[in-house]
């Protein structure tokens, strides 16, 4: 009675060409149906999101650059010249608090801007859940500062995404006025 079995599962062995067909089949199959999940996901993905790039050189070195954007210190000279300071959209005292490590949290310009560090590489990048005041509860968007040394000075490769929808042209605008701008005035 084994034999028969074995005779039979022998027989009825797929041959080569029929493996190669089925395996062949059977990828079509996945990437077909991969493109129909895709194809569903469609409404669901957002294909025109804003986002905002930026590459700021200054005549500093990363160091430098880091410590001012990471130092409250250092980084509320940078508010004192800021467009908004001059617009008097802020006033007085700034109150600019911000943690030094990954997790702590920022605030800025008189706390229109607040947020979370994300990512803290020294010299190197900062990433941050960042905020503005008036945006809806929960709303955040992320900011991420690359610094490269370039000759004697640093380029800031600058990505900001995730904003609400229509802000890129205020935001674009505003990172010239009250970021780049009073941060070459500070590290010249």
């Amino acid at each position: 009675m084994n034999e028969e079995k074995l005779v039979f599962v022998q027989t009825h062995r797929p041959s080569r060409r029929q493996m190669i067909a089925g395996a062949a089949a059977t990828i079509g199959g996945v990437a077909l149906g991969a493109g129909i999940v895709r194809g569903a996901a469609g409404p669901e993905i957002s294909r025109t999101a804003e986002a905002i790039h930026q590459e700021p050189v200054f005549t500093a070195s990363p160091k430098r650059v880091y410590e001012a954007l990471t130092d409250a210190s250092q980084f509320d000279k940078v508010v004192q010249l800021s467009g908004a300071m001059k617009s008097g959209m802020i006033s007085g005292e700034t109150h600019t608090k911000i943690g030094g490590e990954a997790g702590g949290a920022f605030s800025l310009f008189a706390g229109v801007i607040a947020g979370r560090q994300i990512e803290l590489v020294p010299n190197v990048r900062i990433v941050q859940a960042w905020r503005a005041a008036d945006w809806k509860p929960g709303a955040y968007s992320i900011v991420k500062f690359e610094l490269a040394e370039e000759g004697a000075g640093t380029r800031i490769v600058f990505d900001h995404t995730g904003f609400p929808a229509g802000e890129a042209e205020h935001l674009a605008q505003g990172w010239k006025v009250n970021y780049w701008e009073p941060l070459a005035k500070v590290l010249a």
